[in-house]
């Protein structure tokens, strides 16, 4: 049992494996113009301080 797992079902998952992440990959040629662009990164409402997380919280309060 345990050889014909090594002979077949294991590498027929590493396959499927990598399978599934070219596929995931390859959906961004499908995708619209705007989406293919990382997201942009922005400051949250205040955080002006340069305080982030819970610290911009506790401040506000």
């Amino acid at each position: 049992m345990m050889q014909f797992f090594r002979a077949y079902i294991a590498p027929l998952l590493v396959v499927l494996v990598f399978v599934i992440a070219l596929v995931a990959v390859s959906a961004r040629i499908f995708l619209p113009g705007d989406m293919l662009a990382p997201a942009p990164v922005e400051t949250e409402v205040g955080t002006a301080s340069g305080l982030g997380g819970a610290a911009a919280l506790t401040a506000r309060s």
